[in-house]
């Protein structure tokens, strides 16, 4: 029988604007319930970085983490300008057929979080139930600098602790960790590259990042507060206190527009909560089983 604590490793094929690929997800729970919840991860994550929440609700519905393409175990793209937003979703939908289910909720943390509104916007949308975790419509070009200034670095460790460190010094927004759970937001991250480590993502994500104007972000930031403005189904909104990526003023607004999201803020955390911490679990887990 396959251990509880340990999800099972899944890939569905997806179609993208050159060709098929192939998306891997991590599941959790009963496979055949209809009751199902996906969890996915910021920008330079991958699914495993959800497992507390994912052991956390597995219970109660059947859990699944995709690695986003270009990520942990999913296939990278041939072509980088495929790593964005339209296929993010397109994947998404695919994941979601996979299931057969009529409904799911959806827990979004940063770059997971967007992808999350967009697709809850859609008429039709099978998300009844949307958490978004530290993101938002505007995003603080601090925030984005500071991304900008590690994504895709060529950079190789000696051993899996010296990986830890150099993620824990680059991550401190993610709040206090124990060793033992930042190594275990760590070893998911990391392939060996010889008698190195190496982080587990394609560096090409860095390019469409990299070719975005000011002109082509301000459009995207207008069209993504239209999509949150679409949204209908309930909403919860998590914020770091000290986020360099959600300001304070626009989380406000996001309580007054479109789904009127409830917003939880976490203190000593910036961007973004790992949904480690007991209290950052208990808080979806409130939202997610309340009638």
């Amino acid at each position: 029988m396959k251990d509880a604590s340990e999800p099972r490793l899944m890939r569905v094929q997806c179609l993208g604007a050159r060709g098929l690929h192939r998306m891997a997800y991590w599941e959790w729970g009963d496979p055949a319930s209809t009751r199902a919840l996906v969890c996915v991860h910021g920008l330079l994550r991958q699914g495993r970085d959800l497992d507390t929440l994912a052991r956390a609700m597995q219970g109660e519905f059947r859990v699944v983490c995709p690695d986003v393409v270009g990520r942990g175990e999913s296939d990278r793209l041939v072509d980088p300008s495929g790593y964005g937003f339209p296929g993010y979703l397109a994947d998404m939908v695919t994941l979601i057929a996979r299931l057969d289910v009529a409904s799911v909720a959806w827990v979004g943390t940063s770059m997971g979080g967007l992808i999350g509104m967009l697709l809850a916007s859609l008429p039709g949308s099978p998300i009844a139930r949307l958490v978004v975790n530290d993101i938002g419509p505007s995003i603080d070009a601090a925030g984005i600098a500071r991304i900008a200034a590690y994504i895709g670095a060529p950079i190789t460790w000696a051993s899996e602790d010296e990986a830890a460190d150099y993620l824990l010094a680059i991550s401190r927004g993610f709040g206090p960790h124990s060793r033992e759970q930042w190594m275990a937001l760590t070893l998911p991250m990391l392939r060996r590259d010889g008698a190195r480590f190496r982080l587990h993502y394609d560096p090409a994500i860095a390019v469409p990042m990299r070719a975005i104007t000011p002109e082509a972000a301000a459009a995207g930031q207008a069209a993504i507060w239209a999509a949150y403005d679409a949204i209908r189904c309930p909403t919860l909104l998590l914020r770091g206190a000290d986020s360099d990526i959600l300001a304070r003023d626009t989380a406000e607004a996001m309580t007054r527009r479109g789904p009127k999201a409830r917003l939880h803020e976490f203190a000593g955390v910036g961007h973004a909560p790992t949904l480690v911490a007991r209290d950052q679990v208990d808080v979806v887990r409130e939202f997610l089983l309340t009638p």
